[in-house]
């Protein structure tokens, strides 16, 4: 771990003209990213290594100069004994800048395998928690091309400059954007050490059995292994571009339901693997994205033109002569009766915000004959498969009543096709 010391200055340096590549480089993507008008925190994962802290610097100047406020949030994972004055350092490096600082902490039992993907997941689901909470609605990383290059060695898939919370349902409308995505671990440091910013190495990135270490590894070259220069790799268009448009084909189609606003969406029979994939999920309110070969297979299906019913990724999808409706799959076991106190706002099933008018939130399977007259008509109107997978609320005297929805589905697909490009489009 590279020791402590306290920057030379506490104040927030101004960021340097358009010459400063590194500088220019954050600040032309924060102005591209970020709402000018908009008065919202920013949040920024704050680890204490050298890619936040720089990160730290950078954002904090920008936010200075923007009128907004920057949350900076440290994640002790509770995994290395010294984690918990790593974290106390992190909040030093924050406070010297006028960053608001919090700490938030993993605690529970920790699985025996899997540790990396679970702390992953553990840090996003906390991270968008307190984010959302003080009403930020972007989420900055100080993911580099480096973390890019490791992500596809072990298989995660590219990186995007701007990208949807994978934390789902505590991530709903919060976007994260990594302003370093094109930028070297390298620079970072060279940077840092220009201005004796002092950062922390945690030595679980150098420790072979985690797969991320090991991609590290395979990606140093010779060279940087003898502290030289490393060469260029490979692809990675240019520094800041911006992501091509969604093509208009794979924009989801109101077909009677569908529109999203009853959890059910409408797809083209056309469309793409990317889309299904993404409507499956957000239909269903689940996060594992079917496999592959399940999910060409029923992409080839639906060229064939034939209508069918088929189940994937926990959603049901019926395939019609105009378009392809999706929704829960209601044989998936896992609809939750959820206690509640009236007035309370909760997300039900990963699919739908609500907010509590009785002593609990109940799915309809087995229920509806409990409904009112006109509480059954309305429920009438859906497909009958997807009636069982809807929410009441049940009162203190036992009667239901149909919840008022917001369905998460359609906003969600909106961020997971790249069709929100901007903070004020969230």
């Amino acid at each position: 771990m590279r020791p402590r010391s306290r920057p030379a200055s506490s104040a927030v340096e101004p960021l340097a003209p358009p010459g400063g590549t590194l500088e220019s480089l954050v600040r032309a993507a924060l102005d591209r990213r970020l709402d000018p008008n908009s008065r919202a925190p920013v949040a920024l994962a704050l680890s204490g290594g050298g890619d936040s802290v720089a990160l730290l610097h950078l954002a904090a100047a920008w936010a200075a100069g923007h009128g907004r406020t920057l949350l900076a949030l440290t994640v002790d994972h509770g995994l290395n004994p010294d984690s918990a004055r790593w974290t106390q350092e992190a909040g030093e490096a924050a406070r010297p800048l006028g960053v608001a600082w919090r700490a938030l902490a993993w605690t529970g039992d920790k699985p025996a395998s899997g540790l990396p993907a679970a702390a992953r997941a553990a840090r996003h689901r906390l991270l968008a928690d307190v984010a959302r909470a003080a009403g930020a609605r972007v989420l900055l990383t100080g993911h580099t091309r480096d973390d890019g290059l490791e992500n596809e060695l072990i298989g995660l898939g590219r990186m995007s400059e701007w990208d949807p919370s994978p934390a789902w349902p505590e991530g709903r409308g919060l976007l994260l954007c990594r302003p370093l995505l094109e930028t070297r671990r390298a620079e970072l440091r060279a940077w840092l050490q220009a201005r004796a910013i002092p950062w922390l190495d945690d030595p679980a990135n150098d420790d072979p059995r985690y797969a991320r270490a090991r991609a590290r590894l395979t990606l140093l070259s010779p060279c940087e292994a003898g502290g030289g220069d490393r060469p260029q790799d490979g692809e990675g268009g240019e520094r800041g571009a911006t992501p091509p448009p969604l093509r208009e084909s794979v924009v989801p189609l109101p077909h009677g339901h569908g529109g999203g606003e009853d959890g059910l969406l409408a797809l083209p029979r056309s469309t793409d693997a990317r889309t299904l994939s993404a409507a499956l999920l957000c239909a269903a309110g689940t996060t594992t994205p079917p496999r592959g070969e399940r999910l060409h297979a029923l992409l080839a299906r639906l060229r064939t033109g034939e209508n069918f019913t088929a189940t994937l990724a926990g959603a049901r999808l019926v395939a019609e002569a105009g378009a392809v409706l999706i929704g829960r799959d209601p044989g998936r076991k896992g609809l939750p009766a959820v206690a509640t106190e009236p007035g309370q706002v909760l997300v039900w099933d990963g699919r739908f915000e609500l907010i509590a008018q009785g002593v609990a939130v109940v799915p309809l399977s087995g229920r509806q004959s409990l409904l009112s007259g006109p509480d059954r008509a309305e429920l009438a109107a859906l497909p009958a498969w997807a009636r069982p997978t809807m929410p009441a609320h049940l009162h203190p005297d036992g009667h239901l009543t149909l919840a008022r929805i917001n369905a998460l589905g359609p906003a969600r697909l909106r961020a997971a096709l790249a069709m929100i490009q901007h903070e004020s489009d969230i």
